[in-house]
């Protein structure tokens, strides 16, 4: 078993109470292109081959990154100023059963171009601090609302917004990373994919985030804010 790398707190909502939940985490996979939209998932490959990112090798595709990269803060440091988060949903898995959230992929745009393997591994991944119970959420997934703004200038702009019925549902990704039958192990966190930004995809000096629950009209919410740390060569 791998060590625990990390412990997040969050408040953990069920349908009729809310508490505190600690969660020591182990394991961290980052899902990508996980559309079930052809089309909107071609729109994120082409996106990432402006910046010189070269096609995946299969859709989707599984990687791992350490666990101690994930943060609750609203600050994260960053080198340069080539990095760009980006909203989804996040499955963490506990003892008492899965559940639900919202983070965002925070990777370094250039280095990703040289692998996106070796970029998933460079920057935090902010989480919210916030889970809802999986089982309350499963019946109505495909209406469940992801968006993010960005700060760019001291202008605020939607930056990402759509429905989760565009993107493949967790427990389709757990069978594609882990076989038939296969369950996420208690302290796994995965992030289960984005959507395309309107417009170019780029730094900003604020990224906000949130998923929204049309049927239980609720929503979880994080902002954080990158600080560009100098490259002195």
């Amino acid at each position: 078993m791998e060590p625990i790398k990390t412990t997040l707190q969050f408040k953990a909502h069920g349908r009729d109470a809310e508490r505190l939940l600690d969660v020591p985490v182990r394991t961290l996979i980052i899902a990508g292109w996980t559309g079930r939209d052809v089309v909107a998932m071609e729109a994120h490959i082409v996106e990432l081959e402006k910046l010189g990112v070269p096609r995946p090798k299969s859709t989707p595709i599984f990687y791992r990154g350490s666990a101690a990269l994930l943060t609750q803060s609203q600050d994260i440091d960053v080198v340069g100023h080539t990095s760009s988060g980006e909203v989804e949903p996040v499955i963490v898995s506990t003892t008492e059963g899965l559940w639900l959230g919202v983070g965002s992929d925070h990777t370094d745009r250039e280095v990703e171009t040289i692998g996106i393997t070796i970029s998933k591994q460079l920057c935090a991944k902010p989480v919210a601090r916030s889970l809802w119970r999986f089982d309350d959420v499963e019946s109505h997934w495909d209406e469940l609302i992801v968006r993010s703004w960005v700060t760019c200038d001291g202008k605020r702009r939607l930056y990402q917004e759509g429905a989760l019925v565009k993107m493949r549902r967790p427990m389709d990704l757990v069978r594609l990373y882990g076989g038939e039958g296969y369950s996420l192990p208690a302290g796994t966190v995965m992030f289960c994919g984005t959507l395309a930004v309107h417009g170019e995809i780029g730094p900003a000096e604020r990224f906000e985030m949130e998923i929204e629950d049309p049927v239980l009209n609720r929503t979880i919410t994080h902002i954080y804010r990158p600080t560009e740390l100098p490259i002195a060569g």
